[in-house]
């Protein structure tokens, strides 16, 4: 059972700091798995002393779980730990002097733009799923978006005349975000005459499914994990490097990538993905300059003379 103290903190990271709903569920987790922890060892929040949170870290590590896990679970000790002190719950915090727990910095690996292609053009036909799968890849690929805020989008946050969808990232943050003309076409498939009308039910189970953008088969607003089996299915399809691990942030990845190969500035980036920082967006410069890097050697003469 959950402490009422992290029930008041979750409460608060919703009420008073705006957190998504998927983001605190994380929380949750992670703090479920913490004050287990406690309770094994006969220990109260209010009681934990750094040595306890040093011997924490240890037995999450030898158990064989990721730095980045690590990393994430100690993150929302913290912000617990602050808030009981902000509440007068503890007069300490015990974490104040814990050292962080150091992550490998993860290059993503995009896809190539001729990869890109080939995914897209693994979608065939011209039935209403199809014309669905195929909005929906495009969409994700010429926005940048997470598959959340494709999934979550609504009728009125597409501008079809202006190619502008309205996302709703992060803690609710909102942001406008262009797509192009073959983004475009592929919703004006979709939202034609043997498209999304043909998947609407002839009565909708819930009322937000009615003006939800992507459905599934049953005629329900589609899912994450559904929208991510697609993805799967087509990278499968069109034969994709399966060291790529496709994912639907690998469209994002590549997306970012390929604007920066093409001269497109960081910041307009950084917009566009809805990143709070720009050290986020950065880490594309890097891919983008590895890449650059790769096809030089490649390709210039001079560049694989022996010395």
């Amino acid at each position: 059972m959950v402490p009422i103290e992290v029930e008041e903190f979750l409460a608060w990271m919703v009420s008073e700091r705006g957190r998504a709903a998927n983001t605190v569920a994380a929380y949750r987790r992670d703090l479920t798995g913490y004050t287990e922890w406690l309770d094994e060892r006969g220990l109260a929040l209010d009681s934990v002393e750094p040595d306890d949170l040093i011997e924490f870290v240890d037995a999450r590590r030898k158990a064989g779980l990721a730095p980045s896990s690590v990393a994430r679970q100690l993150a929302a000790i913290r912000m617990l730990h602050r808030h009981l002190v902000l509440e007068g719950e503890r007069s300490d915090d015990p974490t104040a002097d814990l050292e962080g727990v150091k992550v490998p910095s993860g290059i993503p690996k995009p896809l190539s733009e001729a990869e890109v292609t080939a995914l897209l053009d693994a979608v065939t036909g011209n039935d209403p799923v199809a014309r669905r799968d195929r909005a929906l890849l495009e969409l994700l690929y010429g926005t940048g978006a997470r598959i959340s805020e494709v999934c979550g989008l609504s009728m009125g946050d597409i501008d079809f005349d202006g190619q502008l969808v309205r996302l709703f990232g992060k803690g609710s943050k909102e942001r406008i975000v262009p797509f192009g003309r073959t983004a475009a076409a592929a919703l004006d498939a979709w939202f034609g005459p043997g498209g999304r009308v043909d998947l609407a039910p002839v009565q909708w189970r819930h009322r937000d499914d009615a003006q939800a953008v992507f459905l599934n088969t049953r005629g329900a607003r589609l899912t994450r994990q559904a929208a991510w089996a697609l993805i799967k299915k087509y990278g499968k399809r069109a034969r994709l490097d399966p060291l790529h691990a496709l994912s639907p942030h690998v469209l994002r990845h590549s997306c970012a990538t390929h604007m920066l190969d093409h001269g497109a500035d960081l910041r307009v980036v950084q917009e566009m993905l809805g990143h709070a920082s720009i050290s986020t967006t950065q880490v594309y410069t890097k891919v983008s300059q590895e890449r650059l890097w790769q096809v030089y050697r490649e390709a210039h003469p001079r560049a694989r003379m022996a010395s």
